[in-house]
C-alpha cells in the first residue's frame, strides 16, 4: 500500500540548505530541506527536514509533508477568490486567473501552485523574502480560501440557490 501511496504523489524542493554548527573543532555541516508534496487534484502539503546528508533530510522533510496535507478549493483550474495569505511578515496575494493563463508566481509560491493541481493564477510575493514564511504564508492563503459547496451548506442553500 505505501508504494501506490507514493506514485500519486508529486514532490517539489522548494530550498535544500547547508547549515553550520560551530563546536571546538571547527565547523560541523549537516543539510535541511523544505519540499511541498501534492497529488495534483487539490491535495498539498509541506515539510521542513533536517539531517546530515541531503537525501536523508529530504526524505525526513516529505514524510513530514505527506502527514500535514491540505485540501485546496479548485475551481476551474484556478482558486475560487482573491485571498491574501500572511505568515509573519510574509504576504501573498493570490488571485483566480483566466483559463490559459498559467502559473504566474515565483520560486516557493510556484513550487505550491504546480503540485497542488492549480494551472492559472496570479500572484505576488510582499514583504519578507524568507523561502520558508513564504510557503507557510501560501499555504494560510490555501487553508482560507471558500469553497461554494460549504459555505451553500453551511447557509442551509443548494448551489443553484447561491448563484441566482
Amino acid at each position: 500500500m505505501e508504494a501506490a501511496n507514493d506514485k500519486e504523489f508529486t514532490e517539489k524542493l522548494v530550498k535544500l540548505n547547508r547549515v553550520a554548527k560551530v563546536v571546538k573543532g571547527g565547523r560541523r555541516f549537516s543539510f535541511s530541506a523544505l519540499v511541498v508534496v501534492g497529488d495534483q487534484k487539490g491535495r498539498v502539503g509541506y515539510g521542513f527536514g533536517k539531517a546530515n546528508d541531503v537525501s536523508e533530510a529530504i526524505r525526513k522533510s516529505v514524510e513530514k509533508a505527506k502527514k500535514n496535507m491540505i485540501t485546496v478549493p479548485i475551481k476551474n483550474d484556478t482558486v475560487p477568490h482573491e485571498y491574501i495569505g500572511e505568515y509573519k511578515s510574509a504576504r501573498v496575494v493570490l488571485k483566480p486567473a483566466a483559463a490559459g493563463t498559467g502559473i504566474i508566481a515565483g520560486g516557493p509560491v510556484r513550487a505550491v501552485m504546480e503540485v497542488s493541481g492549480i494551472n492559472n493564477i496570479l500572484s505576488k510575493s510582499l514583504g519578507s523574502k524568507n523561502t520558508m514564511n513564504i510557503t507557510k504564508a501560501v499555504f494560510n492563503g490555501l487553508e482560507n480560501m471558500m469553497n461554494a459547496k460549504e459555505i451553500a451548506k453551511g447557509r442551509g442553500k443548494t448551489l443553484a440557490d447561491m448563484w441566482g
